[in-house]
């Protein structure tokens, strides 16, 4: 896998984090997520994201536990292959990605709008220019 660009907030470790649970539509995708809401979520607009809607909390690989659904997720990857975008193979969500660090350690993209609980209108949203990548 390839880095991706990260927010800054990324590199600087976990400063408010608490765990989330988080799913696809149906309940075959479940995890559980160390992340940290009081940083801004990033809505990306790449071909992608901006379709999808996505609202991304970047974490490290260990943040993350995948809890059920691995034989329900599907991957889709697309211009560079450097992210890998899963989705539910029964109701179409997409909880998550993984990709790589900057400096190549394990990153899950968790999709925001899949945990329970989170309101994503109370969320400072920092947009981010994938078009232009």
């Amino acid at each position: 896998m390839r880095a991706i660009l990260l927010p800054r907030s990324f590199t600087k470790g976990l400063l408010m984090s608490t765990t989330y649970s988080g799913s696809c539509h149906c309940g075959a995708v479940r995890y559980t997520a160390v992340v940290d809401l009081t940083q801004p979520v990033v809505a990306c607009n790449c071909s992608m994201c901006g379709r999808a809607g996505w609202l991304l909390s970047f974490i490290p690989a260990a943040s993350f536990q995948l809890e059920a659904g691995a034989d329900s997720l599907t991957d889709y990857q697309f211009a560079r292959r450097h992210i890998h975008h899963t989705f539910c193979k029964v109701c179409g969500v997409r909880p998550f990605s993984r990709g790589a660090t900057p400096d190549g350690g394990e990153m899950i993209a968790i999709n925001v709008r899949c945990l329970a609980g989170v309101d994503p209108t109370t969320l400072e949203i920092k947009p981010f220019d994938g078009k232009s990548l």
